[in-house]
C-alpha cells in the first residue's frame, strides 16, 4: 500500500492545531511574512499542501511534530 496524504482533512487538522495553539490565520500570515493570508486559507481548504519548509514552521509554532500535522491514507 502506497502512503497518501488527504488534503483535505489534513487542512482541517491544521485549522483544529491552529485553534488549539490559540493562533489566528493573521498570526500564520505575520509569522510566515506572507502578504495575504491565501497561501494559508489554500491549506485549510486541503486545495494545496504546506511546503516542507512551512511544516517545519508549523510543526514548532503548533508544537507538534510534523506527522500529527498530516493525514495519511493509505491505498493499494
Amino acid at each position: 500500500m502506497l502512503p497518501i496524504i488527504n488534503m483535505e482533512e489534513t487542512g482541517s487538522n491544521i485549522i483544529r492545531l491552529r485553534e488549539n495553539a490559540g493562533l489566528s490565520v493573521r498570526d500564520l500570515q505575520d509569522l510566515f511574512g506572507f502578504a495575504t493570508p491565501q497561501a494559508i486559507y489554500k491549506w485549510q481548504r486541503g486545495v494545496c499542501m504546506p511546503t516542507i519548509d512551512n511544516l517545519v514552521v508549523l510543526s514548532d509554532a503548533f508544537r507538534v511534530p510534523i506527522e500529527r500535522i498530516l493525514v495519511v491514507d493509505y491505498a493499494s
